[in-house]
């Protein structure tokens, strides 16, 4: 672990709502810097093909505007002030936060799920340009096709799949059939996607899968977790903590 995950994850940075630091934002990214923790973030993929630093496939709940992110420009996007900032935050373009980051603490960059053909323009776009980038960085994703793909578009650092029990045909298992949530809980595409760690819900750290994984050497992640004592279940398991809602380092 120690030679991948060495420090707590921030996840979608340092944020704090109720203070007016927004997940997923230059704010929230620079406490997490300040204090010296690695960054989780999401990338989704604009009309015009940009990604951009932003978690929901929808825009109404980070910035009351109705639609979707594959259908506003990222210039638009860019410019709209994320609900509740102190500050008047805006989404960043993968560049712009890469460049705010500038490889001073390392970032585990997850790529979510896109429609037909945005897969494999979000997958070529960020591995175009981590190339360029100097810092400690991973990327991840539920979605085996993207880990696969980062790889074929010239990604040369470490790729995660993120997991979990998918237990339950609705919320992020919505559309997946019986048979694909048994191939996505038990990592049945490990020999495509010969990912280089795991990030799992940290209620299904006793996955067979998982733990098999873990008893191999395989880093591991454990996420949401919100309080210490999840935190030390966590690290039981051998997880680094993917964490908000405290600071791990202090009581």
């Amino acid at each position: 672990m120690a030679q991948l995950f060495d420090r707590p994850v921030a996840h979608r940075g340092l944020h704090d709502r109720a203070g007016g630091a927004i997940e997923n934002s230059a704010t929230a990214f620079a406490r997490a810097v300040a204090g010296d923790f690695a960054i989780e973030c999401d990338l989704q993929l604009t009309r015009d093909g940009v990604p951009v630093v932003f978690h929901d496939e929808t825009l109404e709940r980070l910035t009351g505007l109705r639609g979707a992110v594959r259908d506003i420009t990222a210039d638009a996007l860019c410019a709209t002030p994320l609900l509740a900032s102190a500050n008047g935050d805006c989404p960043q373009r993968l560049a712009d936060f890469l460049k705010q980051i500038a490889g001073r603490v390392r970032l585990q960059i997850e790529l979510k799920r896109q429609r037909g053909p945005a897969t494999g323009m979000l997958a070529k776009r960020v591995a175009e340009q981590l190339d360029h980038y100097a810092g400690p960085v991973t990327v991840q994703s539920f979605d085996p096709a993207l880990i696969m793909l980062v790889r074929k578009f010239g990604f040369k650092g470490k790729r995660g799949i993120i997991t979990g029990r998918y237990a339950a045909a609705g919320g992020d298992d919505a559309g997946l059939s019986g048979a694909q949530r048994f191939f996505l809980r038990h990592l049945l595409h490990w020999p495509l996607t010969r990912f280089s760690f795991i990030s799992c819900d940290k209620t299904a750290l006793d996955l067979p899968a998982v733990r098999r994984f873990k008893a191999l050497g395989m880093p591991l992640t454990a996420w949401t977790v919100t309080s210490r004592d999840e935190a030390a279940l966590a690290r039981r398991a051998g997880a680094q903590i993917v964490f908000e809602g405290f600071d791990p380092d202090h009581d």
